[in-house]
């Protein structure tokens, strides 16, 4: 089965293309399944439209999901497509999107930890005149939020796991236990974690996770799904035949879509 759960459109705010562009550019890729993805709203802020450049306005998230669904009947039979989001995790209020996705009919939910304290991971400032120190200690407070996420039983998968080092490709080198015990966090919580292909849009090129942090993942048993993480329907299943050989290298044989909430296995 070929298949890319993690894809964005126009309505977050960074990515290009509506929803329809996706379909038939999976449709084009010989695709068997598409998910769509977006950023979820900041259901926390009182604006309807907090932070327009990084995610859909509260108002708009029943529109995205009815023409979702429109979609999803209409090329039935030639495409599956799938129904999920993508939603920042800030623990202080996992409470209310745990409230608001109980009452959405969703195919999956994708976790993903884009801020950390008050700045975004992928900010180039963020990364002026760092230490090693401070590295050392951005890497395990990362890691200790994605542990969170796994825990925090909302999520089916997590997103790009390490993509601190997104633009700050030195922090991937940095070795920490924070590392196996996310992964051992994951394992325990049994949430997928996706191979996702974004990383060449960033400085530290290739995929989240980077192959290191990849063959931990298989040595805990982490289980995987695929994901693009397409922002231009040109990118819809980039690298999909090169990150199954890959797996298939380290000992994976199989990994997994989500549909209704629900975990399907399929081989490598």
């Amino acid at each position: 089965m070929r298949f890319d759960l993690h894809t964005h459109h126009a309505r977050c705010g960074h990515a290009e293309g509506n929803l329809r562009d996706y379909v038939e550019a999976a449709v084009a890729a010989g695709l068997d399944t598409i998910g769509f993805s977006d950023h979820s709203p900041f259901f926390a802020e009182p604006e309807d439209h907090h932070k327009p450049w990084v995610a859909m306005a509260r108002s708009e998230f029943p529109r995205y999901l009815a023409e979702a669904a429109a979609l999803r009947e209409e090329y039935r039979g030639r495409i599956r497509v799938l129904i999920g989001v993508e939603s920042d995790f800030f623990p202080e209020h996992i409470s209310l999107y745990r409230s608001v996705y109980a009452g959405v009919e969703l195919d999956y939910i994708i976790g993903s930890v884009h801020v950390l304290g008050d700045l975004d991971i992928f900010a180039p400032q963020r990364w002026e005149n760092t230490t090693d120190e401070l590295l050392l200690r951005e890497k395990e407070q990362y890691c200790d939020m994605i542990a969170q996420s796994a825990r925090s039983g909302v999520f089916d998968i997590l997103g790009h796991i390490d993509a601190l080092r997104g633009n700050c490709p030195q922090i991937g080198a940095i070795q920490t236990p924070a590392v196996d015990r996310m992964l051992r966090a994951i394992a325990d919580a049994d949430v997928l974690v996706e191979v996702n292909t974004s990383g060449g849009t960033k400085a530290c090129g290739g995929w989240y996770p980077a192959p290191d942090v990849l063959e931990r993942a298989r040595h805990f048993g982490v289980k995987l799904t695929f994901g693009s993480d397409a922002h231009v329907p040109g990118r819809v299943a980039e690298d999909f035949e090169q990150v199954r050989e890959h797996l298939r290298s380290i000992g994976y044989r199989e990994w997994y879509v989500v549909e209704q909430r629900r975990r399907l296995r399929t081989p490598l």
